[in-house]
């Protein structure tokens, strides 16, 4: 039976360190590793986790990617003394070895694999491997980077030969470029790598042409190497956002994986003295709750890098909270990318466009003269870790809140209901309309009768803002008025900022669009009305082809999802009608994906005759991604044109819908 998270972490793994002076080195101390697991443990995280007992790596695993030469050269690394240590370990770049190495890389590897039995049997949703040495940038014969064996690296060929696993995800979100993935798997398309990282035109470690947007990978891999590389410091939350949005999110979704793992390095964190980048903890969150929606919900998190002791553990328990089903904490920061991230992002999308379907509908022409090009290298940073936390502490006491006492509240007639699940709390209430007069002005009152709006609908938004409930679901035989009114009282109590989508029949009328506190966004198969000239109404015309499938992942990342971060509400209302022309498994995936805004307050609103809908959102509403979505197709033409002429309208208010550096 699956139960729950899983957490890879053994003490031991911190009996080794530096042996002499060497200042490229001397960031990777065992710190790291007690610093996260400390605060894993201050937020009560660790005891909500299932942890998995760590074993050795066999040498036939060692070996599933590295050379028994190498394997020979590591298990000597025992019986040497300083010396010889320090001249084996500078035979490599940026590695040092320790008698313990040997042992703690075989700890280290071990746990990544029992991490991979745990999730791929089904003992485990997902999980999290607190493990040193990290292993993204080791190769084939050497050590590199501080990584002596490619945990990850095994961990997806012993996926494919033990669990016959097809297609393989790697996201290394390292601020460092995973070279050491790249070069194992780059001509084999059955792993779908991505990794961005800090370049600055090949000027920053390790100082790679490959790891430039145009290494694509080789022969039958070609197009399954995906390189994203930061050209400037200071990439921040809505450029990662970003990344996910236009680049790694639509690939993925295509390539369909079995099985995710994550090199998660967290030195792209705000603080880091090498990544020198300013992403927050709960940055981290949001990548997560997102890849959640890929292969059934099989992700591994596998520790890499991260240098500030503060930065690395907040992220990394940010990682956990998200794994476990906790909300996902509001994004702070403007979502606007910077111009330099739109040109990596844009070009690296040009170079991918032969390759992938779901690239073929937008502009890919490439950025021919880098804005950053002859900037002079950063400066070297000035840390003052203290001031760096301080910040860190001061940014969690805003960001964190309270789990709120009912996960799912449902409002309905228990007739429209399906079953009960744990951290769902039913209200069946008699239908009236006397509550929501006082609230819907802007309605004919004759357009409210008894047989519109339940009586606990308005109290249940109240207890949204209030969180009271993580999320609501309700039933309603006129879904358009329920969610009107639900708007009007959102903004009654004091929302400023109301995200509202309408899938099929329900048209939101404009003078319930108050200017600048409501964004309505309608979903319909047919044609676009007149447009009204604002951009906190807009419409996407979206059908399906009679070919089967759904392409609904394409409107989704490159549409939906950045309208509503650039937004950022404070509450976001679902309303699905009747005559829709979004799947139900689709609406199920926008919605679970919604839950990363406004601290997971979301109000779904569906018709009473939807009992399947009702089902599907209350399985993500509940248990947080925990189904299986896709395979998708590439969108119909007229679908994708429909979607590209409203993106025009709409993407100088809105910033994150861009992915063109203009």
């Amino acid at each position: 039976m699956v139960s729950g998270t899983a957490l890879v972490y053994d003490e031991e793994m911190m009996s080794y360190c530096l042996l002499w002076d060497d200042p490229e080195c001397a960031i990777e101390v065992p710190e790291r590793l007690a610093s996260s697991y400390k605060r894993l443990q201050d937020y009560d995280l660790v005891n909500r986790c299932v942890q998995l007992p760590v074993r050795e790596a066999t040498e036939e695993e060692i070996t599933l990617v590295h050379s028994p030469e190498y394997l020979e050269v590591v298990k000597n690394t025992q019986t040497m003394d300083v010396d010889e240590l320090k001249e084996t370990s500078q035979k490599y770049v940026a590695a040092y070895f320790h008698q313990n190495s040997y042992r703690c890389a075989k700890i280290s590897l071990g746990g990544t694999l029992q991490l991979v039995d745990a999730v791929m049997s089904g003992d485990s949703l997902n999980g999290m491997a607190l493990i040193r040495p990290p292993g993204h940038h080791s190769q084939r014969s050497e050590s590199n980077g501080f990584c002596v064996f490619n945990n990850v690296a095994v961990a997806a060929e012993y996926a494919k030969s033990k669990y016959n696993v097809q297609r393989i995800l790697i996201v290394d979100w390292d601020v460092h470029h995973g070279q050491g993935i790249q070069y194992i798997f780059e001509d084999d398309p059955s792993v779908l790598y991505f990794s961005w990282h800090r370049y600055e035109h090949g000027s920053f470690w390790p100082n790679l042409r490959e790891s430039d947007y145009d290494s694509i990978g080789k022969g039958k891999g070609t197009g399954f190497n995906i390189n994203l590389p930061w050209n400037q410091i200071g990439m921040g939350n809505a450029d990662y956002i970003a990344a996910f949005f236009h680049v790694l999110l639509p690939l993925a979704f295509e390539f369909n994986p079995e099985l995710v793992l994550v090199s998660a390095g967290y030195d792209s964190g705000v603080g880091d003295p090498e990544g020198r980048m300013c992403a927050t903890p709960e940055c981290y969150a949001h990548l997560t709750h997102m890849l959640m929606h890929l292969a059934g919900g099989k992700l591994c998190m596998i520790l890499e890098g991260g240098y500030h002791l503060r930065s690395l553990s907040e992220s990394a328990s940010m990682t956990v909270r998200t794994l476990l089903g906790d909300p996902v904490p509001k994004l702070s920061g403007e979502m606007t990318p910077c111009y330099s991230a739109l040109e990596s992002i844009q070009n690296t999308r040009h170079a991918h466009s032969p390759y992938w379907k779901c690239l073929l509908h937008d502009e890919t022409r490439l950025v021919q003269e880098m804005s950053t090009k002859g900037m002079p290298a950063p400066e070297p940073l000035q840390t003052d870790g203290s001031a760096a936390d301080e910040l860190l502490e001061n940014h969690m006491k805003k960001i964190l809140h309270p789990t709120p006492p009912i996960t799912t509240l449902v409002v309905a007639p228990v007739e429209n209901t399906p079953n009960i699940l744990e951290g769902m709390q039913l209200e069946e209430g008699t239908l009236t309309t006397q509550q929501a007069i006082n609230v819907t002005s802007a309605f004919n009152q004759g357009e409210l009768n008894e047989n519109v709006l339940n009586s606990k609908l308005l109290p249940a938004v109240e207890k949204l803002l209030n969180r009271k409930t993580r999320n609501c679901i309700t039933v309603s035989p006129n879904v358009y008025l329920s969610a009107a009114a639900a708007i009007q009282q959102a903004l009654h109590l004091g929302s400023e900022r109301v995200f509202c989508v309408l899938i099929g029949d329900v048209d939101m009328k404009p003078e319930i669009a108050n200017e600048g506190k409501t964004l309505c966004l309608t979903i319909s198969g047919d044609k676009m009305p007149e447009k009204t000239h604002s951009p906190y109404v807009t419409f996407l015309q979206w059908k399906e082809t009679p070919h089967g499938g759904s392409s609904f992942f394409y409107p989704l990342f490159r549409f939906l999802l950045p309208l509503a971060y650039s937004y950022q509400p404070d509450l976001v209302i679902l309303a699905v009608g009747s005559n829709r022309s979004v799947g139900t498994m689709d609406i199920a995936l926008l919605t679970s994906l919604l839950q990363a805004l406004a601290d997971g307050a979301v109000l779904a609103v569906v018709t009473e005759t939807e009992k399947e809908i009702i089902g599907a959102l209350s399985n993500v509403l509940v248990k947080c991604a925990s189904l299986g979505f896709g395979p998708y197709n590439a969108p119909a033409n007229d679908c994708a044109q429909s979607l590209t002429q409203e993106l025009t309208v709409l993407e100088t208010k809105w910033r994150m819908l861009q992915c063109l550096a203009k």
